[in-house]
């Protein structure tokens, strides 16, 4: 692994790209390692968690730059297993890459997509579209959800609708840490049931993913595992902190997203927590003997807010600069992969379906297609990612190291392996490549849904955060 959690992370020294990797004689290097994996698949499927944490900056755990705080049980599992430095969401907003990441395909081919994020409307992944859980569950896999959904509200819309056995956690965007209070009052629910719990959110999501992981253990089929925190999204709360969930709670002016509120300390405090509820799962893991033919994932939903680290990159949440959408990522599977490696193929939240029905042998079934790809496949081959936001009206895409970017009226080419940070606009000495990525994302636009008038989006403002002035005022 390049760098150390000592330190902040040499991203750019000594990485795999893929134009590295294919001049360096990829094909062979590819043949190889399927007949390597090929021969090591285990005769039983493999068990696969899938943990994503919200609104986590890519460089918010010290195994990828924090400098302010540790993260040791993240740390220990990109040790363990791949840590992925091109690893981006498919949205720079929540719900959006939830439907990318459920489904396997771009979050623009479904109307609940569209919204940036879902808020008020009353629409949601229909129960009918194939899923992840739900083509696992078919297959012989136990389901669960533990944590956020935020693809729709019952009667209609639902987890246990849409592929999964149980649910325990909250349907909205976010709720307080105590409270357990969204924007619209109490939402914590045991299956399809409201109910009342006491505690910080994210120990409690801890705690209902080791009684799932108890559960599945007691029979011989194997599980999929969805632990989805909150954490470190908003409300700024700590461990510590019900006073300030208190308050919010007592004063009509103030709300769970509270401009006024946090701190570099707070936050420090919410994913190290979060951290810790991790290493459980990881030693309970261990404790039971599934170890070694579990396929753990960890990721975020899209890039960081306040408080966030995203060295090397500018931007964050709402932005399609790489501060809004590259996210860290780390995949321990011991029967498979080896320890302590770098990944640097970029790859989008909606790889991960396809990835994980691959690696459990899980056919495709008739009639589904994924705009994702098998990231775990070594003959992966080069292709263009592509996003868009509302709100500014956003576009960008990727091809190799090269980044198309459009923010309201402006345009620009960037080349990410020199110049991460998005300032060197080279639009103007390489007007050919310039256009053929505007004219690439102009035909993948056309196979979308268009975007829609009714639907929401937000953005950060001058009068919400100091760094915005750029933006329009209002």
């Amino acid at each position: 692994m390049t760098g150390g959690p000592a330190g902040r992370t040499p991203i750019l020294s000594g990485r795999i790209t893929r134009r590295g990797f294919m001049a360096a004689g990829g094909a062979a290097l590819t043949a190889a390692s399927a007949q390597a994996r090929k021969g090591k698949r285990s005769t039983k499927r493999p068990n696969i968690i899938f943990i994503m944490a919200d609104d986590l900056g890519y460089a918010d755990l010290s195994c990828y730059g924090r400098r302010d705080y540790r993260t040791p049980n993240l740390d220990r599992l990109a040790s363990q297993g791949v840590r992925y430095l091109d690893a981006y969401s498919n949205s720079a907003v929540c719900s959006a890459t939830r439907t990318a990441l459920i489904t396997g395909r771009y979050q623009y081919r479904l109307a609940v997509g569209l919204e940036e994020p879902l808020a008020t409307r009353p629409v949601g992944l229909p129960p009918a579209q194939p899923t992840l859980p739900s083509i696992l569950k078919s297959a012989g896999y136990r389901t669960a959800l533990v944590g956020k959904w935020h693809l729709g509200r019952l009667p209609d819309y639902g987890p246990l609708k849409s592929g999964y056995d149980h649910f325990w956690g909250f349907r909205s965007g976010g709720i307080d840490y105590f409270t357990h209070k969204g924007q619209g009052g109490p939402d914590l629910w045991d299956q399809d049931v409201a109910v009342e719990a006491e505690g910080y959110l994210t120990d409690l999501l801890g705690d209902r993913a080791l009684t799932m992981v108890d559960a599945f253990a007691r029979t011989a089929d194997p599980f999929f595992l969805s632990l989805h925190f909150s954490a470190p999204h908003w409300p700024w709360e700590g461990p510590r902190d019900e006073a300030e969930a208190l308050k919010i709670a007592a004063d009509p002016k103030r709300n769970i997203v509270h401009y006024d509120g946090g701190s570099l300390a707070t936050y420090a405090a919410m994913v190290q927590r979060m951290d810790i509820q991790i290493g459980r799962l990881m030693d309970r893991l261990r404790i039971l003997g599934l170890e070694e033919n579990t396929i753990l994932v960890f990721t975020s939903d899209n890039g960081g807010e306040r408080f966030s680290d995203t060295w090397p990159f500018s931007g964050r949440k709402t932005e399609l600069l790489e501060g809004g959408i590259r996210v860290p990522a780390i995949v321990r599977w011991p029967a498979q992969f080896g320890a302590g490696k770098d990944n640097a193929i970029p790859c989008l939240s909606m790889d991960w379906a396809p990835t994980l029905l691959a690696a459990a042998d899980v056919a495709i079934p008739a009639g589904v297609t994924f705009d994702g790809a098998d990231i775990f496949a070594t003959s992966q081959q080069a292709r263009t990612l592509f996003w868009r936001m509302k709100w500014m009206e956003q576009e960008a895409s990727r091809r190799g190291d090269w980044k198309y970017l459009k923010i309201g009226p402006n345009r620009f080419l960037f080349d990410l392996a020199t110049d991460p940070l998005e300032r060197a606009d080279l639009k103007a000495l390489k007007p050919e490549l310039f256009a053929s990525m505007q004219g690439e994302y102009r035909a993948w636009e056309r196979t979308m849904l268009p975007v829609s008038a009714a639907s929401e989006a937000f953005g950060f403002s001058p009068d919400h955060i100091a760094d915005r002035p750029h933006l329009p005022l209002q």
